[in-house]
């Protein structure tokens, strides 16, 4: 199983270079409000664990009424890495056109390997969706979003719906993958890549704990539609999300790939301001049926 190592200078100094909706209820685009509304209060640290790590973030739209949400979930090399990271201009674009906006913490390394971390996201989810329907909201309308570790999480939840079912979770609208941290843990882990301390600590040296917390090896089935954004600069970012989709379109699901001449942490900062980028994620959650 994974070691999930102690943290490390090196690791931190690579987790803080990371640093550096895509929803519409009803038939309404999502766009920036033409008209300043009164938002109900957000909702800080709701618990959906006994761990002080085990936490989210919920902002309202002004019509809570059948709005859907976005469910975004941090990066950080597993290992680093906090809810309130770079999302302002996500949760205020998007409350303001009409969704819930939503940011989840989680355990991390060295408390929690990557298998335990999804199950925590799996379990905020489940949370997330009951606030979220006793506000009124919908929710069966869940967009799953997450970037480079969270990316990770994400794309393994949408292989492994047994992890969601244990958690109470229901089925999600699409996933959103902003540079995942890998989709192919093997291959990561079995090329130079897999000597670099972030994922030696995260992955440990066991083969079968790769395969388990791999999404690539892991799907074996048709998901929620998946739009996958890589760094066309970063090594084998794009590559392997296009292997990712390719095996998931394989079984039927829609899927989509967006190459942007950025930088990692800049697919995570710039998603959310008013934009080109910004606009193409929404248009892929808007085209779905």
């Amino acid at each position: 199983m994974s070691a999930c190592r102690r943290k490390s200078w090196a690791l931190l100094a690579f987790a803080l270079l990371g640093l550096g909706a895509a929803l519409r209820p009803a038939a309404q685009p999502i766009a920036p409000a033409s008209e300043t509304r009164a938002m109900p209060a957000p909702m800080r640290d709701v618990a959906y664990g006994g761990d002080p790590a085990q936490r989210f973030d919920i902002d309202l739209p002004a019509r809570t009424v059948g709005a859907p949400t976005v469910f975004h979930v941090h990066g950080g090399g597993w290992a680093f890495g906090d809810k309130a990271w770079q999302v302002d201009n996500k949760r205020a674009r998007w409350t303001q056109a009409g969704a819930f906006f939503i940011s989840t913490n989680y355990r991390m390394c060295p408390v929690a390997d990557p298998l335990q971390q999804a199950r925590d996201v799996a379990r905020a989810l489940a949370e997330a969706q009951r606030v979220v329907a006793r506000a009124g909201g919908d929710p069966d309308s869940f967009v799953l979003m997450g970037h480079s570790a969270g990316g990770h999480l994400v794309a393994l939840l949408a292989a492994r719906p047994d992890l969601v079912r244990e958690a109470g979770a229901r089925p999600w609208r699409a996933t959103v993958l902003l540079d995942a941290g890998s989709v192919d843990v093997v291959e990561t882990m079995t090329s130079p890549r897999g000597r670099i301390r972030l994922f030696r600590n995260a992955f440990g040296d066991d083969p079968a704990f790769w395969r388990a917390v791999s999404p690539m090896h892991q799907l074996d089935g048709a998901t929620a539609p998946i739009l996958a954004v890589c760094a066309s600069g970063r090594r084998d970012s794009c590559s392997a999300n296009r292997a990712f989709l390719g095996k998931a379109a394989g079984f039927g699901t829609r899927t989509q790939l967006m190459e942007k001449p950025l930088s990692h942490a800049e697919i995570n900062r710039l998603l959310g301001e008013d934009n080109a980028y910004t606009r193409e994620v929404e248009a892929f959650v808007q085209a779905l049926p």
